[in-house]
């Protein structure tokens, strides 16, 4: 008989359970490892037993077993789960024990699906058969059997069943009620045990905690109904209903504050945000009037309404001053999670703060949009990650039960909470019932603990009510009717709470005085934050005055010296003896180290990377992100060497741009999770917090970045027009047509060119290893911060046409245009009839096109910045062929995409009288290429023919 049979069969006696329940046997063993006298002592000898068998599931040797627990009953399930009757006194005391345990654990897993979270009380408590004791055998005769609970946090190791019940239901059942049992962390689900069971969920505020909860209510109602007063009908995305939000807020600046936070950055959507801005940041209220009134000072090309805007300040807490900052957010909601993480990085990195102590994310959600924003998962997915963890965010639900418009809840999500998205990384929920300001703070204060204790995401979900519609335009009583009848007869969360404090004796009329109080400083546009720090300023506040106002025409000092070049050279391309590359990685770079001592031209990877080492080297920090970045996707960069002898999978790398000089700044190459939205706010959320590095995000293919293509709308392209926010990010798409498809060829430049305004931004196309070189280091050594978007090329990266003689990188700039190559063309000047201009890939076939017909009354010029678009440049090329008559733009995307219908009327401001502008290239298609390889090879033959054949089609006359 085996030891696991033994101790089964041993057991086998002394318990009526099923075969079913064996996951909550294994809850109960975790409890035994933990704390051996948390289990009932029947439970204890058979665990006990348990130590002395040996792990059979290829565990470790040193692993306690779980498997001689899971097959016990597994086996039970087998034969039926039929119960074992015992006619003894003390095997049914055991049985009663063991239920008991499966009641704790019951309403510790499923109390809050009971809780009284629902101000409106509109529908009843679910029935819920595990929280009930009938459903464990138990009658009222059980109900003063005392019970060992020395497994739980009451302050009592034994308990009747009646005082445990109400034990529980008060803890999980209240207007507080916990999600945590499903993280695997046994000591994180011990810590909100303790914390929970020993005050019951329930807080025990002084007097003056109490008038400050108050205060805060009243300050959020009070602000909303005078903006109800004075501005009727104008949007406002009210917070009446959910006032205790501005309480939580409150609280939890105030004690992270005394935890040592110093910074804390909030994103949030609309709803409550004017509330925000001015009872918690501290806005002066004229000012917003102001904002109401359409007299703002308005200083921005576009502006946006005032419930975007963003703000900071500096308020003051028991651990000292703590800066506020409130992201600028467009209507796409929840888009501004991962700006606002990227923002909060970079802030930790600024402060040498690797773990979130100083800086705080905090995240204000609305209930629909939390689980039904796409880029939540992408967000919540970064949580962890080396290269994006903040340390743990706190994230604050505003849930109104309605959603966003006119939600049928039946239609708003398929999961019981609108939280549950959390699950997927284990982060804990208290859902709390907005009613309960008192609870509410509770709530806040231990998520900002568990935070700061186990730097995870934390929720609290403040389950309200919209009082008026989405906007204050709307009549929600058209769509719900039953609710809204609720609302009306609802009197007010301040009002609840007033009266309370009132029969506790705190003063029957100190709601009505501190309403008064709050009118008059509304009426007199005053501070309603207390107290706001006017003239504080962080050492590590950032001065973004130096990159303000200044002309992308500066070109920058983007060339080295070539004995700096040589040592640049030298350093990366040494790989350290107890490193072994992979053959083809050696191969690289030795090759490498001939281009640096100019044994050979420069190629792109050696272009790319002698650009970050430069950087780094001056003290710029470079970031680089993306899908496959270390190695690259089209595998040019190798910025990562992996020890080919390496013996773990988490060590043996070797980066040489982390190696270029003792005192450098930072190199960080980081492959991504497979996102594209959320990596590239979080990158411009860093980019827009940090303008001294040097911030890239990297698609595997250029058109994956269709999928952040919010973030390119709203903030990369509109930021600075928008709210005046100034951003250096830049963007390397890959693009060129190499017959890959339709996915793998366009990064769908068009889209940026038709967004591309006000000068935005910088679009490049380079074609050459220096170009590449010269145009990262312009982003940085220039005063100047917008972002640049490079459509980086595929087979320009192996092609030795497209490489450079050292002599380009010692010496010039970055070329806009880059002019006519041919000396013998350029010397005949005279004799040229045709221009063809181009961008990209393409030029290469134009060349090997026109040595093949000989056609030297062609030239052909090269536009490597497409946006802003050089007019002195271009023109100054095309006054070097006075006798062409005709003007081509040659393009490889088809007509109705790519560069054309921008760029041609450029071209045609510039061309000389009498001039014709004609076009050459694929024609108009609904895709951005073709599937098929030979038709991609017809259809690229064909558009070079036609760059070099008579006009046809439309053709502009200057």
């Amino acid at each position: 008989m085996s030891d696991t049979t033994s101790v089964y069969q041993a057991y086998q006696g002394n318990t009526y359970l099923f075969g079913g329940n064996a996951p909550y046997v294994e809850e109960m063993y975790e409890n035994y490892l933990a704390n051996p006298g948390s289990v009932p002592d029947t439970w204890r000898e058979y665990f006990d037993a348990l130590q002395h068998v040996p792990a059979v599931d290829g565990s470790n040797a040193k692993d306690v077993p779980h498997l001689p627990v899971v097959n016990a009953f597994a086996e039970r399930a087998k034969a039926g789960g039929t119960k074992v009757v015992v006619a003894s006194a003390d095997a049914e005391m055991g049985r009663k024990r063991t239920a008991v345990q499966q009641l704790i654990a019951a309403y510790r897993n499923v109390g809050q699906r009971w809780a009284d979270l629902d101000p409106l009380k509109r529908t009843e408590r679910p029935n819920i058969p595990e929280l009930e004791p009938s459903f464990y055998g138990f009658s009222d005769a059980d109900q003063e059997t005392v019970f060992d609970t020395s497994n739980t946090f009451f302050g009592k190791d034994k308990m009747s069943l009646r005082e445990l019940l109400n034990a529980l239901r008060e803890t999980y059942c209240g207007t507080l009620g916990a999600e945590y049992m499903y993280t695997s962390d046994q000591a994180q689900k011990r810590w909100w045990q303790q914390k929970l069971e020993s005050i019951r969920s329930k807080p025990n505020f002084g007097a003056e905690k109490k008038r400050q909860i108050l205060d805060r209510l009243t300050a959020a109602e009070g602000l909303e109904r005078y903006l109800h007063t004075k501005y009727v009908g104008q949007k406002r995305f009210s917070l009446e209903g959910g006032e205790s939000f501005i309480a939580a807020m409150d609280e939890l600046i105030q004690q992270a504050g005394a935890k040592g936070v110093q910074e804390i950055v909030i994103g949030m959507a609309h709803r409550g945000r004017l509330n925000v801005l001015v009872n918690t940041l501290g806005k002066m209220p004229k000012d917003l009037f102001a904002e109401f009134d359409h007299t703002a000072p308005e200083d921005l090309p576009a502006g946006d309404v005032k419930y975007h805007q963003g703000f900071s300040s500096d308020v003051s807490t028991p651990g000292g001053p703590v800066h506020l900052s409130l992201a600028f957010n467009p209507s796409h909601l929840e888009i501004v999670n991962p700006v606002v993480e990227g923002s909060v990085r970079a802030r930790m990195d600024r402060r040498g703060d690797t773990e979130g102590k100083q800086v705080l994310p905090v995240l204000v959600h609305g209930d629909a949009a939390f689980g039904g924003q796409g880029v939540n998962q992408e967000t919540l997915c970064l949580a962890q990650t080396r290269g994006y963890t903040t340390g743990g965010t706190v994230h604050i639900i505003i849930n109104n039960q309605i959603g966003f418009t006119t939600s049928d809840p039946r239609d708003m999500r398929s999961s019981t909470f609108c939280t549950d998205i959390v699950k997927m990384v284990e982060s804990p929920v208290l859902h709390v019932n907005g009613d309960d300001p008192e609870a509410v703070v509770l709530a806040t204060q231990l998520a900002l603990e568990f935070r700061m204790e186990f730097r995870q995401d934390v929720v609290v979900d403040i389950t309200c009510f919209r009082k008026l519609g989405h906007n204050e335009q709307d009549t929600p009583a058209l769509t719900q009717p039953l609710m809204y009848k609720k609302i009306a007869q609802h009197p007010g969360t301040r009002k609840l709470y007033a009266d309370k404090l009132a029969a506790q004796g705190l003063g029957e009329t100190l709601g009505d005085e501190m309403a008064k109080a709050y009118r008059a400083a509304m009426d007199a546009g005053k501070h309603t934050v207390d107290p706001v720090l006017t003239n504080f300023k962080s050492k590590y506040a950032v001065d973004w005055s130096p990159f303000l106002g200044k002309k992308w025409t500066d070109a920058g000092d983007t060339a080295i010296p070539l004995t700096e070049w040589k040592r640049l050279a030298e350093k990366i391309t040494t790989i350290p003896e107890t490193v072994t590359p992979h053959q083809l990685v050696k191969k690289v770079y030795d090759d490498r180290a001939a281009m640096g001592r100019g044994e050979v031209n420069v190629d792109w990877g050696m272009g790319e990377t002698m650009a970050f080492a430069s950087l780094v080297a001056s003290g710029y920090p470079v970031r680089l992100s993306g899908e496959d970045s270390g190695r690259g996707t089209f595998t040019h960069r190798h910025a990562v060497i992996h020890d080919q002898k390496r013996e773990k999978w988490d060590t043996g790398t070797y980066v040489p741009l982390q190696n270029v000089a003792e005192n450098q700044a930072p190199f960080v190459v980081i492959d991504s999770i497979l996102s594209e939205e959320a990596v590239l706010g979080f990158e411009y959320g860093y980019a827009g917090s940090d303008p001294n590095s040097l911030v890239i995000w990297e698609a595997q293919f250029g058109d994956f970045a269709n999928g952040a293509q919010v973030v390119i709308d709203q903030f990369i392209a509109s930021g600075e027009v928008k709210w005046g926010r100034a951003n250096g990010l830049t963007l390397m798409l890959p693009h060129g047509y190499e017959g890959q498809g339709p996915e793998h060829s366009s990064a769908r430049l068009e889209r940026f060119m038709q967004l591309a305004a006000d000068a935005n931004m910088q679009l490049v196309q380079p074609t050459t290893a220096s170009q590449i070189f010269h145009v990262l280091r312009r982003q940085m050594v220039r005063d100047l911060r917008k972002p640049l978007v490079i459509f980086t090329p595929k087979s320009l990266l192996r092609n030795k046409d497209a490489t450079s003689p050292l002599t380009e990188f010692t010496k010039g700039s970055f070329q806009t245009v880059i002019p006519e190559q041919d000396d013998a063309i350029e010397k005949k000047a005279a004799k040229v009839k045709r221009v063809i201009a181009c961008s990209g890939k393409v030029y290469y076939d134009l060349v090997k096109k026109r040595t093949e017909k000989e056609a030297d009354d062609v030239a052909i010029i090269r536009v490597e910045q497409l946006y802003p678009f050089p007019h002195k440049a271009f023109a100054a090329e095309l006054k070097k062929y006075p006798n062409a008559t005709e003007i081509v733009w040659c393009q490889d995307e088809p007509q109705n995409q790519g560069a054309w219908f921008f760029i041609q009327h450029n071209i045609h401001e510039n061309m000389l009288d009498g001039q014709k502008l004609g076009y050459a290239g694929r024609a108009a298609s609904a895709s951005p290429a073709v599937g098929y390889s030979h038709l991609h090879q017809e259809q690229q033959k064909a558009l070079v023919d036609a760059a070099f054949a008579k006009l046809k089609g439309f053709v502009l006359t200057k």
